[in-house]
């Protein structure tokens, strides 16, 4: 985010305000550190939709609380940040201020009690759970993989159980799928529309060739025997139609031979990183994460591998930028039952200074089977169901260590085979993470304009590209796609 997205602080202005006033004189400096502050509290949201600039004019309606908390935009809509009306600082868990209310359009402007870009940078970051952070689930967080070597599948399987014992308590984010980022940019452009006296924005489409939605499979390779099965199981996806994303672990695990990474590509699949050992240690502390994150940056190179997951997905997106990757996929859309509790609260990529985050948005196979006791495919079509309502990524995590058990593969083939029906059924696209990754970074350099009378997609990749408008109907938002046409 550029520093004038986060300066918006009480006092925000009064620097920028001094520098305007040195460099362009008085009679501009007002004028411009007015438009400066309307163009900040925009950018989320035209990044979000690739919308003109010229649609939107939000400002800021008071001055910010000192403090942060949480409070509410709407039902379902739980943000955490600060707000002129106040926060709560006590967990989403209590009757929170809804804050909708304090909106008020005056003329074509936008009024808002908060800073959209910085509560939506708290849910993608999960700052909202560094707050809450507890001190003593991290310490036994280390002591469980000090002694992690030490125990069996059993009893790890005991301490996992133990550790999401009341998961179905905590409201926020919302299980199983929560879309309070979206829901955010949704009402924020309901509101443009509204003040701006229109009936619809044109935006660029979120996936190419007008797709309703994106599926993504990836397979994090954790053994020998899941590394011994990886032909397998391309057997299996290929037999239904769908290519995968193989996270390849390089020390320690297991030997990675040359003609793996070789034989996954040939057959049209792809090869990530996944962590360095998988000891759970790679966000311990700066000094340690350095140098592994240098070590693993090398592995990049060696196997040409553009994306990275953490083990057991542990993250601190703070510290992103000293890797070398394209994209990441280590952060849980909802994450009640993991190791690292919180959840990225959008079912969107979204970028983290250079590097794409591509979120995990449905449940591990390991948890589905191991930690829920589920047989069954039903979390994972209501996961769905709830992501393409969102136009949304659905990106799974499927194990071959654990497809090798026969439980599990059955499982695993009717999530393939109902994948298979849905796509037969739906406009999806179905993509590796670095096709998704290629399309989003295009994506985020188009822009829409108007030309002799319409609306019209350039930059380079527009061809791929659609055209959408974003409608306020009975007061719900609601999008119409397009069929590309005249775009450069």
């Amino acid at each position: 985010m550029s520093e004038l997205s986060t300066n918006l602080l009480p006092e925000w202005g009064v620097d920028l305000k001094q520098k305007l006033h040195w460099e362009l004189g008085p009679e501009v400096s007002a004028s411009k550190v007015s438009a400066k502050r309307r163009e900040a509290l925009s950018r989320g949201l035209v990044d979000h939709f690739r919308c003109s600039p010229d649609a939107l004019d939000f400002v800021l309606g008071g001055r910010l609380s000192s403090d942060e908390g949480y409070f509410q935009f709407g039902p379902n809509t739980t943000c955490y940040g600060r707000s002129c009306r106040g926060t709560r600082k006590h967990g989403p868990e209590y009757l929170l201020c809804d804050i909708l209310d304090d909106v008020v359009l005056d003329g074509a402007k936008v009024n808002l009690p908060f800073d959209p870009n910085e509560i939506v940078s708290n849910l993608r970051m999960e700052r909202y759970a560094n707050a809450c952070e507890n001190g003593f689930d991290s310490l036994l967080k280390k002591i469980y993989y000090f002694l992690r070597p030490l125990t069996n599948r059993s009893l790890r399987k005991r301490v996992q159980h133990f550790h999401a014992r009341n998961w179905r308590d905590r409201v926020f984010p919302r299980w199983p799928v929560d879309t309070t980022v979206e829901n955010i940019f949704e009402t924020l452009l309901s509101l443009s529309l509204q003040a701006k006296g229109v009936d619809r924005i044109p935006f660029i489409w979120f996936w190419p060739g007008s797709a309703r939605s994106c599926v993504t499979m990836t397979h994090d390779v954790e053994t020998k025997a899941g590394r011994d099965f990886c032909a397998n199981l391309m057997d299996m996806d290929d037999s239904f139609g769908i290519k995968a994303s193989f996270q390849i672990i390089p020390e320690q695990r297991y030997a990675v031979p040359s003609e793996l990474i070789k034989m996954i590509r040939d057959r049209g699949f792809d090869v990530g990183i996944h962590d360095l050992n998988h000891d759970g240690r790679l966000f311990h502390n700066k000094q340690e994460f350095l140098r592994r994150a240098a070590i693993i940056n090398r592995y990049a190179h060696e196997y040409a591998a553009k994306g990275f997951r953490s083990g057991v997905l542990y993250r601190k997106p703070d510290w992103y930028n000293s890797f070398d990757f394209s994209f990441d996929m280590s952060i849980p859309n909802v994450a009640h039952l993991d190791p690292q509790r919180g959840g990225c609260c959008t079912v969107m990529p979204y970028f983290i200074g250079n590097i794409l985050e591509l979120p995990v948005t449905t449940t591990q196979d390991y948890t589905l089977v191991h930690v829920m006791n589920e047989r069954s495919i039903d979390l994972w079509k209501n996961q769905i169901d709830l992501i393409l309502e969102k136009n949304g990524l659905a990106s799974f995590i499927v194990h071959p260590d654990y497809v090798i058990e026969q439980e599990t593969e059955f499982v695993y083939e009717t999530l393939l085979s109902y994948l298979r029906d849905l796509r037969a059924d739906n406009h999806l696209w179905f993509a590796l993470p670095r096709e998704i990754d290629n399309w989003w970074r295009s994506r985020s350099q188009m822009r829409v304009e108007r030309y002799q009378g319409a609306w019209r997609i350039v930059g380079d990749g527009a061809e791929r590209a659609t055209l959408a408008y974003a409608k306020n109907v009975n007061g719900k938002l609601v999008y119409e796609v397009v069929e590309p046409t005249n775009h450069l």
